[in-house]
């Protein structure tokens, strides 16, 4: 006979069990970072490195419009563990193979699953829904509070943009300060960078953003953020921009709207001990979930012949240049003359202010424009604002396709609410059903968007060189530029627009939006293209600024601009970055540096198997710290061996440098 004290414990026994605080811990492959997780009362996480405390507690949830919760109150019902190694193809990447490799933890509820990866390079976590319904979402907590106060390197959102918080074109320059020194009630856009003191940096981004609003940043006081997220829309009008945009009137109290089922995005703390590490990450593209198991040889990275940028300025002709049919057979014959893939018709070749992309402007034949291109192998991508886009998505990529255009730079988003978000999905989709490319300007962050859809081959949400047109001299695009490369494109590639024939120093800078100009010097604008992921890359200058620089224009035709290899070589945030990229047996170098003089010494033997190899360089030259323009085009011959492993370059204040490694023999 079983004693009654026993049977009485052992009826309890499940009660307390379900009370009893749960802890769980996390360890990346290599075992340097340590996640653990509080799975009750309330769930919250911690991240060390090597013992190091990166992040203190920090609470999870989220609140549904129902009135209940995915929290630590829902019965806790397991935790599953699992650990993956595996490494996949990517068409249209950085590098042609990815390895994805990381520890898992997912945390059971009643009602939904907590599930948190642990790679070498960081942590990602994210909410799973269980509900056999459609739900609402009203609010989520995704904080980070960090263990000490550590400098924060912030985009925030402009305030000179209209009313509503959350409408912002994603073009902000950095501010550097303590994270308790955050600009009071101010909004971030991500990615967002955290230097401790002793010298790592953090990362905060997401992925896998489909059908979600995206993931800004607000300051809890003292060395803590959190997730704020744009409600959900209410009403919205046209207007903005060449009545391009939609404007937002008002917005309702909760921010989403789920299926039965939902994964809501994945929330991402990478860690670095160096800054350089940020220059090479996969983590947002791994956590993109993967392409549909089809043919996607059709899409086609390459060089763009861009026309807005130089304000279609084109001189030794004999024509008047302009949005008009001989202009864009210029482009094309110029781009098929040197190997250059695309060009680009920009805004202008749809009547203004119908927001109507079937409407064509008399002064252009289209179809003409668009058959002449073919006949010369030169693919036409098409401008397309955001309203106009809306209104008929099916239908502009049908007719367009059709016609035998290569896709689309659609414009003016300037939001990332979650009907945005479904845009940008169902633009990635339609378009790819057409064989289309996608290049999304005045938009969000990359989120893992390109690996489902690779046909989407860029992003803007940079402040690109098109700043330059209109910014004053006290806007420093030189030291942004060596901030970019660790923070924003730790999210992915951004369509930055690079190529300036025209180059300042920082004396010399002033904005010029017919004949604009670069900051900094002609080799910066090179050693871009090998830096920046960018597989839709521009050339940003006019045709006949290239053509009288015929150097430059063979090297920036010929770049590739995605990659089977990338190595991450030096940098530091801010300061300098240099990055090697392998097409082929050829390996690409990239350096640039701030406003400093700099001499950087590359570790060839990090990316070069030993042997001899002639190298292609352009430098800047003697006086590029007075005509940034200056530059020495040279070749050499190195030999790289276990004792001979180095090269020593020199770069100008707002200086690059760059080359092709070719193997001899």
């Amino acid at each position: 006979m079983r004693h009654p004290l026993l049977a009485a414990a052992l009826l309890t026994l499940p009660l307390c069990l379900a009370a009893a605080p749960r802890h769980y811990e996390l360890r990346s492959p290599d075992g340097r970072l340590t996640l653990g997780v509080d799975a009750t009362p309330q769930i919250s996480y911690t991240l060390e490195r090597e013992g190091v405390p990166v992040i203190a507690p920090s609470p999870l949830s989220v609140t549904l419009a129902d009135g209940s919760a995915y929290d630590g109150a829902v019965r806790f019902e397991k935790a599953l563990r699992r650990s993956v190694d595996e490494t996949f193809a990517t068409p249209v990447y950085k590098r042609a193979q990815v390895r994805d490799r990381y520890n898992e933890l997912t945390l059971r509820y009643r009602t939904f699953e907590l599930v948190f990866r642990a790679y070498d390079a960081g942590i990602a976590w994210r909410f799973v829904s269980r509900s056999r319904t459609d739900f609402t979402v009203r609010g989520e907590q995704a904080e980070f509070r960090f263990a000490e106060d550590v400098q924060a390197t912030v985009p925030y959102v402009r305030r000179d943009l209209p009313r509503d918080p959350y409408t912002n074109s994603f073009e902000a320059y950095y501010e550097v300060h303590p994270l308790s020194g955050w600009q009071q009630g101010a909004l971030a856009f991500l990615p967002v960078s955290f230097a401790l003191r002793n010298g790592w940096r953090v990362n905060i981004t997401e992925s896998d953003l489909l059908d979600y609003p995206g993931m800004y940043l607000k300051h809890l006081g003292g060395s803590a953020v959190g997730g704020d997220f744009a409600p959900y829309p209410d009403r919205v009008e046209q207007g903005g921009h060449n009545r391009l945009q939609g404007i937002i009137r008002s917005r309702k109290d909760y921010i989403a709207e789920q299926p039965a089922g939902a994964a809501l995005p994945w929330r991402i703390v990478a860690v670095a001990a160096q800054d350089r590490e940020l220059l090479d990450s996969d983590l947002a593209y791994v956590l993109g979930r993967p392409a549909a198991a089809t043919d996607w040889s059709w899409v086609k990275p390459g060089k763009v012949a861009w026309d807005w940028w130089n304000d279609w300025n084109l001189y030794g002709v004999d024509f008047r240049a302009g949005i008009n049919t001989q202009t864009y057979k210029y482009y094309i014959d110029f781009a098929a003359a040197n190997g250059i893939e695309y060009v680009i018709l920009d805004e202008g070749w749809a009547v203004n202010l119908q927001a109507d992309l079937f409407q064509v402007v008399p002064e252009m034949d289209l179809p003409e424009i668009v058959r002449y291109a073919g006949t010369k192998g030169v693919g036409i991508i098409l401008w397309a604002g955001y309203w106009a886009m809306d209104r008929d998505v099916e239908g502009i990529c049908k007719h367009y396709a059709e016609m035998g255009v290569k896709g689309f730079k659609v414009d003016f988003m300037n939001r990332d609410d979650q009907p945005m978000v479904q845009f940008f999905t169902r633009v990635a989709e339609t378009a790819a059903r057409y064989h289309l490319l996608v290049d999304f300007h005045g938009a969000f962050k990359p989120c893992g968007l390109q690996r489902p859809y690779p046909n989407v081959v860029n992003h803007e949400g940079v402040a690109g060189l098109e700043q330059m047109k209109w910014a004053q001299p006290s806007v420093d695009e030189v030291t942004y530029d060596v901030q970019i490369p660790f923070i924003r494109m730790f999210a992915g590639p951004l369509d930055y627009t690079q190529g300036a024939m025209r180059n300042a120093t920082r004396g010399n800078y002033r904005p010029v939006n017919t004949e604009p100009m670069s900051q900094g010097t002609r080799c910066r604008q090179l050693a871009e293209y090998v830096i920046f992921e960018s597989p839709l890359n521009m050339l940003c200058d006019s045709p006949s600024n290239y053509l009288a620089e015929p150097e430059c224009l063979k090297w920036m035709a010929a770049v590739p601009t995605v990659w089977d290899e990338t190595v991450a070589l030096d940098g530091r945030v801010g300061d300098y970055a240099a990055i090697a990229r392998r097409s082929g047996h050829d390996w690409y170098v990239g350096a640039m540096t701030d406003w400093s003089a700099r001499d950087l010494e590359l570790d060839l033997g990090a990316f070069l198997p030993a042997g001899r190899y002639r190298v292609e360089i352009f430098r800047d030259g003697p006086n590029a710290d007075r005509a940034a323009r200056d530059y020495v085009h040279e070749t050499q011959t190195v030999s790289v061996s276990a004792t001979q492993h180095t090269l020593t370059v020199h770069m100008a204040p707002g200086g690059g440098w760059t080359a092709i490694f070719s193997p001899v023999g």
